[in-house]
């Protein structure tokens, strides 16, 4: 089969390869999925050069999200049929003809969805989701404010803050970004995520600042942010896609009354398997139900995967890219 495949932990990907390689069998308790549509995330890209920190063995195969059906099943595995069309994330290895998954870390794929859509919400939806229901508690009409807006986690922090009934303020740094969020989500302000943002979140939250600041970029953007919170704020922090790991004084939340939470999406189902899998549950009855609308910027063949990883990292991308095996 078809698979882009790391053989050495190189800079610029040069140890990925698409490659010829046996299809994998699956064993007990796991299933096989002929992959329809595979999501390109940083993780992947990350991992080809080992800066990510899971470092499968070498050699290995990328891909974190996957849509497809089941092709085969192995010993134990009685919760799905030959067939069955199905989302899920390994940690690697969807980037491929094939890929095998433990059946139970697959769910059904909503029916609206498309199989690039399907690949594309995963990953990004749940972290949304731990993010604004479970860490942030968010209600109706509250504003919140999503940094990096026009990126694959921004992007569902945007859709499902709008589902969730806030009122949503989408921060990206380029006009293109910004005219496709405002036409796609509606959001109830776009505003240029540069820094300098915090005195029109100010003016359009009536001077009190964002109720909850979801922030995946960090360093000056995160800065900013302490400065426009509203009191008794939470600031979500995501990740840190500027480079720069910020600190913060502690006068600064003592002072306004705002709380910094972290927020590992996959870490908080391990830790709390039953709420792990309400919120699963939750972010696929909004997608069946048509409240969620995941975006694919670009559907690639898996032999253009250069292209869809150098789109990443030219930080053109809103939503996701999609590779086909």
């Amino acid at each position: 089969m078809r698979a882009l495949q790391v053989t050495e932990l190189l800079p610029d990907h040069a140890g990925a390869t698409l490659a010829e390689v046996p299809v994998p069998q699956p064993g007990p308790g796991e299933v096989r999925v002929r992959v329809r549509a595979a999501a390109v995330n940083f993780p992947d890209l990350l991992m080809t050069r080992g800066d990510y920190q899971l470092k499968p063995p070498l050699p290995f195969v990328s891909g974190l999200e996957f849509s497809g059906k089941v092709d085969a099943l192995g010993e134990g595995a009685a919760d799905w049929q030959l067939g069955d069309a199905v989302v899920g994330g390994n940690r690697f290895g969807a980037m491929a003809e094939y890929c095998v998954a433990p059946a139970a870390g697959l769910r059904a794929k909503p029916e609206r969805l498309t199989w690039e859509e399907a690949a594309a919400y995963p990953v990004a939806y749940l972290t949304a989701y731990v993010a604004l229901v479970r860490c942030a508690r968010v209600v109706p009409r509250e504003w919140v404010l999503v940094h990096g807006a026009a990126g694959g986690v921004g992007l569902a922090a945007v859709d499902l803050a709008k589902a969730l009934g806030a009122r949503v303020i989408a921060a990206a740094s380029s006009a293109d970004k910004r005219d496709a969020i405002a036409r796609r989500f509606a959001p109830d302000a776009v505003i240029d995520g540069e820094p300098g943002f915090r005195e029109r979140v100010k003016e359009l939250t009536g001077g009190a600042g964002a109720d909850v600041i979801f922030d995946p970029v960090g360093g000056d953007i995160f800065d900013e942010s302490t400065r426009c919170i509203a009191f008794g704020g939470r600031l979500l922090v995501i990740g840190f896609a500027s480079g720069r790991i910020p600190e913060l004084s502690m006068n600064m939340p003592l002072i306004k009354g705002f709380a910094v939470v972290g927020v590992r999406a996959g870490e908080y189902g391990r830790r709390f398997p039953e709420r792990g899998a309400e919120n699963i549950a939750a972010i696929d009855a909004l997608a069946s139900a048509g409240k969620i609308k995941p975006h694919v910027h670009a559907t690639l063949d898996l032999a253009d995967w250069r292209e869809g990883f150098a789109m990443l990292e030219r930080r053109e991308v809103i939503g996701k890219v999609i590779l086909i095996p």
